[in-house]
């Protein structure tokens, strides 16, 4: 590593305390907040209630990491897509799966990524329920709990779990048909395939070589920047389902065990 790069992976080391204690600082109050149960009856009240949990933990975001990072611009629409501005930038979740928290289901989270000229540099993924905060800094590796992280060393797709999940409400048609038929043929490659929401929960899972593989027809960057950048720096795969390096404006996306990614795309080349 390059005298150069090295001091790049030293300072933003030295900005992770900061970002860990507003991610963990945002989840400790929606942990007070959380109930396992739902009252919720139609559609306007879920995105009411969505919205609501969204403004209860950003202001335990926003100001802090603005401070701890000057001169860098804020995200937190997480349904955004796309290539941002040139320099540094915050993309944050405040409730990642928001949709489970508002349900009174546990899978939800925190995530904050900085992102300078289109490439994520630095993340923190925290699960309140579990107090499992997840962290990486490019060229510095990923960790759990500051335990480093280890893509699985699986090689066969058929001893594979494997993932997707639907990225966000309203996808067109043509989304919703390249979905079904690569859950398809996921079936009946891998040994067991889950889909559900939200894709960071699935990705923090094969940075810890848990699950092995997950894919995502969507450009939503808010779910993708945290768990591509920990995959990539426990050992696994980041690509487009065509193998194409993954940048925000790529279509779609695969990460994986280093060992399973050829299998993944072959299977997934098959849905057009």
């Amino acid at each position: 590593m390059s005298t150069l790069l090295n001091a790049t992976v030293e300072a933003d080391r030295e900005l992770l305390p900061a970002v860990v204690t507003a991610v963990r600082a945002a989840g400790a109050h929606l942990r007070e907040r959380f109930v396992p149960r739902t009252e919720l009856d139609n559609r306007a009240a879920v995105f009411a209630a969505i919205t609501a949990t969204d403004a209860e933990s950003l202001p335990f975001l926003r100001e802090p990491l603005l401070a701890a990072r000057p001169g860098a611009g804020w995200v937190d629409d997480e349904l955004a897509a796309g290539d941002l501005p040139a320099g540094e930038w915050w993309v944050a979740d405040a409730v990642e799966g928001n949709i489970n928290y508002i349900h009174g289901m546990t899978d939800w989270a925190v995530t904050a990524t900085l992102v300078r000229d289109n490439q994520a540099v630095l993340t923190v993924v925290h699960l309140p329920l579990v107090d499992e905060t997840y962290t990486a800094v490019r060229g510095g590796g990923a960790f759990r709990n500051g335990v480093a992280l280890r893509a699985s060393a699986k090689t066969g797709l058929d001893a594979a779990l494997v993932g997707t999940g639907q990225a966000k409400p309203g996808e067109d048609r043509d989304t919703f048909r390249r979905i079904g038929e690569s859950v398809t043929a996921m079936l009946e490659a891998a040994l067991v395939i889950k889909v559900s929401v939200p894709a960071t929960l699935q990705l923090i899972q094969v940075a810890a070589g848990r699950s092995d593989v997950f894919w995502q027809y969507s450009a939503v960057r808010s779910g993708l920047l945290p768990g591509a950048l920990l995959v990539a720096e426990a050992g696994g795969t980041v690509t487009d389902t065509e193998g194409n390096p993954w940048q925000l404006s790529s279509p779609d996306f695969l990460a994986s065990a280093p060992g399973l990614h050829a299998a993944a795309r072959q299977v997934l080349a098959t849905v057009r």
